[in-house]
C-alpha cells in the first residue's frame, strides 16, 4: 500500500524527510533530515550528520513524501512502531 496523507500514520516512517514545524521545546523548531530510528516516544532524526533526538509528544512535523508533504501532530504517532503498522493491518 502507498504511503499517503491518509494512511502515513500507520506506515514505516524511516526513511522519510522531514521538518519540525512546531515543538514544545522550541529548540527542535525548524529542524530537519531524514528519520534514521524510531522508538515509542521519539524520532530520530539525522540532521546534516548529527542524530537529533525529537519527542514525539508535544509536536508538529512534516514528512516530506513524494507528492505532497503531510502534516502530522506527534501526539498521533506515540507508541510502538510496529503496534502503529499492527494496528492498521488488523494484525494481532
Amino acid at each position: 500500500m502507498r504511503r499517503d496523507a491518509n494512511n502515513l500514520i500507520y506506515h514505516e516512517l524511516i526513511g522519510l524527510q522531514v521538518v519540525i514545524i512546531d515543538h514544545t521545546d522550541k529548540t527542535l523548531i525548524g529542524r530537519r533530515g531524514r528519520v534514521v530510528d524510531e522508538t515509542m516516544n521519539m524520532l530520530v532524526i539525522d540532521d546534516d550528520g548529527r542524530e537529533i533526538m525529537v519527542p514525539k509528544l508535544g509536536s508538529k512535523i512534516i514528512f516530506k513524501l513524494p507528492d505532497k508533504d503531510v502534516e502530522v501532530c506527534g501526539d498521533m504517532l506515540v507508541g510502538r512502531p510496529e503496534d502503529r503498522i499492527k494496528k492498521y493491518r488488523g494484525v494481532r
